[in-house]
């Protein structure tokens, strides 16, 4: 049974990702989003939709959903720089 956890826990070593790793994303991440966000611009029609009885341009919705997903990327890597922060003065 000893031999099942010590995969298991190579295994769960293997999905964690390091700082550093993280941090080399987030640049690309943001550009992709970037690059989402001009493609729904020039792709969608300017038509409106009444959204809670205002008319508002449709290629705005999919453009507030992208804003909030690049959002959540921003302080999720925020969080982590405070976590590991956090480790790096405890040791």
């Amino acid at each position: 049974m000893s031999e099942d956890q010590g995969r298991l826990k190579r295994s769960g070593a293997d999905l964690k990702r390091s700082g550093t790793d993280l941090d080399k994303r987030f640049p690309v991440a943001l550009l992709l989003y970037a690059a989402l966000a001009v493609l729904v611009w020039f792709t969608m029609d300017a038509g409106k939709v009444l959204v809670m009885g205002r008319p508002v341009e449709i290629r705005w919705i999919p453009l507030i959903i992208i804003g909030g997903l690049a959002l959540r990327t921003v302080l999720a890597r925020s969080a982590d720089r405070i976590r590991r922060g956090g480790e790096k003065s405890s040791s």
